[in-house]
């Protein structure tokens, strides 16, 4: 991986650096350098900045100058990102040494397009996918053959850009896990998963990976050399039909939170189980009558692990059709109205996390009662009228350390620290 450093604000050169980007609307002189090293990007200035006799190369942007510096013209979209195709078509027009295009990434069908387009294009490049969903984009350059990567010092200078210390610690064959889902602007995973890598001295990085669908999944997972991922609202369901197998636990389920690349084959998994396991280490639950909130992926993971430990469950849901489902499966009664005469309360909704109702009436909450909130990392108004209730709360954030846990497991096939995984959700 070759990092190109790029600054913010005019300062001294990053030290050791193999690259400096020098943006004329940054600096107002050139840096005394080897012009081997320097990248001058024009930003709208007149070309007629650049010293002469420069050696460097000149980044002039999308306008069509001619020049005898080493030149790259740069296309920048930062709406969108076109398809393979397109991109192809612009970035193979024109007499520059390097064809640079950087695009506003917002789905894995945006990366795919991206990993696809430098598979075809017939000239020096440099692709990038902006925003945070093209972190990876950022990470696996060599992979995209790019002839350089940016990393910045000081002050970032694009969406979703590392900066150049992270990108030298992290090179070319780092490890890279994520999470996909839809919004994931709460998650709280990348803190947690992190630190368990550099713990386990993992060279690593977790990335989010926010896409409106699944469209392209897998082939993002394995053409960016993805290990694993963690899968949440709402496509723990649907990412099945994206995946090579499943386990029984998810086959049972009919939900999968936890993806791993097995050389290509795509593995999905479910972690949700052992989380809540280990979140309810602590609580009686042989006999007891437990409500689940809730009809989701959560929720079947719940109502399996609730049914193997031997509660009465109920469910209380908005969706009938699969409501009734959960119930069939597992063996669960339908329920509505109050959350009276239930030893433990379990929310798989996202309520708290956004505005709503939830499916039971919340008022008959005694202090008797246990409620376990999966939505974690605030305050809901569940776990606030249970907390003025007197009622023992389980939080959610043990669950995600559970679960992140077993996934990590999974990945790396080693045991990690959940103390430190804790600490990281402080």
């Amino acid at each position: 991986m070759r990092i190109c450093t790029t600054y913010g604000s005019a300062m001294p050169l990053r030290k050791g650096a193999e690259m400096h980007e020098i943006r004329l609307d940054v600096f107002d002189s050139i840096p005394d350098a080897d012009d081997r090293s320097l990248l001058i990007t024009l930003c709208g200035k007149d070309i007629g900045q650049v010293p002469e006799g420069f050696g460097g190369l000149v980044d002039v942007g999308d306008r069509d100058i001619s020049t005898q510096f080493r030149k790259i013209r740069s296309i920048h979209d930062f709406d969108s990102t076109p398809s393979a195709d397109k991109i192809v078509a612009i970035l193979s027009e024109g007499d520059q040494e390097i064809s640079k295009g950087a695009f506003k990434a917002s789905s894995f069908t945006d990366l795919d397009s991206i990993l696809e387009a430098s598979k075809r294009i017939g000239r020096k490049h440099v692709l990038i996918g902006m925003g945070q969903i093209g972190e990876v984009t950022r990470i696996r350059s060599t992979l995209l053959g790019n002839e350089f990567t940016f990393g910045f010092d000081g002050v970032s200078t694009a969406p979703g850009q590392l900066s150049a210390d992270r990108m030298e610690q992290l090179g070319d064959d780092c490890t890279l896990i994520g999470i996909t889902g839809h919004p994931l602007s709460h998650s709280r995973s990348p803190a947690m998963q992190d630190a368990a890598m550099r713990a386990a001295g993992i060279n690593g990085k977790y990335l989010i990976f926010d896409s409106p669908d699944l469209d392209h999944m897998e082939d993002v997972v394995r053409g960016y050399d993805i290990r694993g991922m963690n899968v949440t609202i709402p496509y723990k369901q649907s990412i099945m039909e994206h995946l090579d197998s499943v386990s029984k636990a998810s086959s049972s389920i009919g939900a999968v939170n936890t993806v791993i690349n097995d050389d290509g084959k795509l593995i999905g998994d479910n972690t949700d189980i052992i989380g809540i396991e280990y979140a309810l280490l602590d609580v009686p639950l042989r006999d007891r009558k437990a409500l689940i909130m809730g009809s989701g992926g959560a929720a079947r993971a719940a109502a399996y692990a609730l049914d193997s430990l031997g509660c009465h469950v109920s469910i209380s849901g908005r969706n009938k059709a699969t409501v009734g489902e959960i119930s069939k499966e597992f063996g669960a009664e339908i329920h509505s109205g109050t959350v009276e005469g239930f030893d433990l309360i379990v929310n798989c909704t996202p309520i708290g996390l956004v505005d709503g109702e939830y499916p039971a009436d919340m008022t008959g909450l005694k202090k008797n009662q246990t409620v376990f909130d999966m939505v974690y990392g605030k305050d809901t108004p569940l776990t606030s009228m249970a907390s003025s209730r007197g009622c023992r709360i389980v939080d959610g954030k043990e669950m995600l350390v559970g679960q992140g846990a077993a996934s990590f497991r999974m990945w790396f096939g080693k045991e990690p620290d959940c103390d430190i995984m804790r600490g990281a959700l402080e």
